[in-house]
């Protein structure tokens, strides 16, 4: 770790000597600083990455001529994604990336390319949704931001982005309340989301995507409430499936490990056979706690503590019930059946 940490501060020293070079006019070095904070950002190691790219994004705007008004709002921008990336449950970070993905907005609107202005509308649109999983936003503005984003990536031409502006669609449905009359037409809107992304991307060319909407599709029709239970989680465990065709101990071990917990859940309250239910669903609590069991370990390993407790309990419960008789016909509630493992 310090060996890492010391090559970050190599690296913004050596940035912050570029950007002084007086042989460069301010705009140059502004840009030449926001170029080396987007290369810290890319897949960081460690929150010292994000936070040593937030600290060049804040030179850059300090460099960056009054009249680069266009510039100013590329760098804002930009600065906004990292803020959004910082880990921790804090809010502040996540209000300081509204206020610059707010703040660029008017002249990427005026100057810069629709591409520029859909990015920056669906990463409002996220950090939106965070927040209001705070109380800090409305939801009902995060679905706005990323419908605007859609009118430029569209399936035809951006597939990637459109397939994660329908995830993130369904999921601010999902986390809307579900008090009123509309929460079933909420669910199957989610539903159809994540089909409709799942139209536009495939295994070979966006695995990642792919995977990503066919755990979130099992989660939504797994908690779906509707009077077909069994056939959701029927059509959940093959989405799980999918899912982990991508998501493998070896390469994802965390996402790994958050679709095998959700496969847990859902086998935990589905019938050995659903043509019988008489038989109860011995086989699958079986199954369900050898899922949980890998996923704990892998939890456990990652560090996160949470989840590893959830699913911890979970395996307790399921020895209770497997040590009690009659064993039951599927329709018990699992100790982590409340979380959902995105």
């Amino acid at each position: 770790m310090r060996q890492e940490r010391g090559r970050i501060d190599d690296e913004l020293r050596a940035a912050i000597a570029a950007a002084e070079d007086e042989a460069t006019g301010p705009a140059e070095r502004a840009e030449m600083l926001m170029e080396i904070a987007v290369g810290l950002q890319h897949r960081p190691k460690n929150a010292g990455q994000i936070e040593a790219a937030i600290d060049l994004y804040d030179r850059a705007l300090a460099k960056c001529p009054k009249d680069q008004r266009l510039l100013i709002a590329r760098i804002t921008a930009r600065k906004g994604t990292a803020l959004l990336a910082l880990p921790g449950e804090g809010a502040e970070p996540l209000l300081a990336a509204r206020e610059a993905f707010a703040e660029s907005l008017p002249a990427l609107k005026d100057s810069g390319s629709p591409e520029e202005v859909a990015e920056t509308e669906m990463n409002l649109g996220l950090a939106l949704q965070t927040l209001a999983g705070q109380n800090r936003a409305r939801i009902t503005d995060a679905i706005a931001a990323y419908q605007r984003a859609l009118r430029t990536f569209d399936k035809d031409r951006f597939p990637k982005e459109f397939a994660i502006l329908q995830n993130n669609l369904a999921t601010a449905f999902l986390s809307m309340p579900f008090t009123d009359s509309r929460a079933k037409m909420r669910e199957a809107l989610a539903v159809q989301a994540f089909e409709e992304g799942l139209r536009t991307v495939n295994l070979v060319d966006h695995p990642a995507e792919y995977a990503m909407l066919q755990n979130n599709l099992g989660n939504a029709l797994q908690y779906a409430s509707s009077s077909h239970t069994v056939e959701n989680n029927l059509r959940a465990l093959e989405a799980y499936d999918e899912a982990l065709k991508v998501r493998t101990s070896a390469t994802m071990p965390l996402e790994y490990a958050n679709t095998i917990a959700n496969k847990a859940n859902c086998l935990w309250n589905l019938p050995d056979d659903p043509e019988h239910l008489e038989q109860g669903n011995r086989a699958n609590l079986i199954a369900a706690r050898d899922y949980y069991r890998q996923a704990r370990e892998i939890f456990s390993r990652s560090g996160e503590t949470e989840k590893a407790r959830v699913v911890a309990e979970a395996c307790d419960q399921i020895d209770r019930e497997l040590l009690s008789a009659p064993p039951s016909n599927g329709s018990g509630r699992s100790a982590a059946e409340s979380t959902q493992f995105n």
